[in-house]
């Protein structure tokens, strides 16, 4: 049965780390407040979204300093410690866009709307998927790889969006084009933008 995501969300904003739809984000809990966070989501629907802060920003005081397209996820597992820290398992369920914040300390709370991908497949999507997986192919031999069940399932080009996404959240290692693979809702665009960014980083592991 599929997570029911809420109206309004807590929210994590993190440098370098963002949340795609049916990836998994380990996190580790510790500051004051984010603990604060953790435990309003554990007591409500067990979801939160992670948010990229921008990368001119060396630590966020306001909802200006973060990207207002994210990610939302649901805390699959949550191991506490006797300190106070936690460790979770996120998974990624949807992309959203934060229209307004019910909250901003300690931790924001926004309210969200769901960002719909356009979807349609066609001979163009299954080439652009297929370039992608020859890409993807060509780095596993760097030591990145996806879990194996994902991996044969991506392989027989099924979700052509679920192959953007869980690749671009394993293999492009700068945050800002993470994030504009995250915002992109074509999802032959969003294949066009992996295709590039994929050499990009073929290039850079044979350098």
């Amino acid at each position: 049965m599929p997570a029911i995501v809420p109206e309004e969300v807590p929210v994590m904003p993190l440098p370098g780390a963002l949340l795609f739809p049916r990836a998994l984000l380990p996190l580790y809990i510790f500051e004051p407040r984010y603990r604060e966070m953790l435990e309003y989501a554990l007591k409500h629907d067990r979801v939160f979204a992670v948010t990229l802060v921008k990368p001119d920003v060396a630590e966020w005081k306001t909802p200006n300093d973060f990207f207002h397209i994210a990610g939302v996820g649901l805390i699959r597992a949550c191991v506490g410690r006797g300190d106070g820290t936690s460790n979770l398992i996120l998974q990624g369920l949807e992309r959203v866009r934060f229209t307004e914040f019910e909250q901003e300390h300690p931790f924001p709370i926004a309210k969200i709307d769901m960002l719909e991908t356009d979807a349609a497949s066609s001979v163009e999507t299954e080439a652009l998927a297929t370039k992608v997986l020859e890409l993807y192919a060509g780095l596993k031999g760097a030591g990145k790889q996806l879990p194996s069940k994902v991996d044969r399932y991506l392989s027989d080009l099924a979700d052509p969006e679920m192959l953007a996404d869980l690749v671009a959240s394993t293999f492009i290692s700068d945050p800002l084009r993470r994030q504009h693979v995250l915002e992109e809702l074509s999802i032959n665009q969003r294949l066009r933008l992996m295709i590039r960014y994929l050499r990009d980083e073929k290039g850079s592991a044979a350098a």
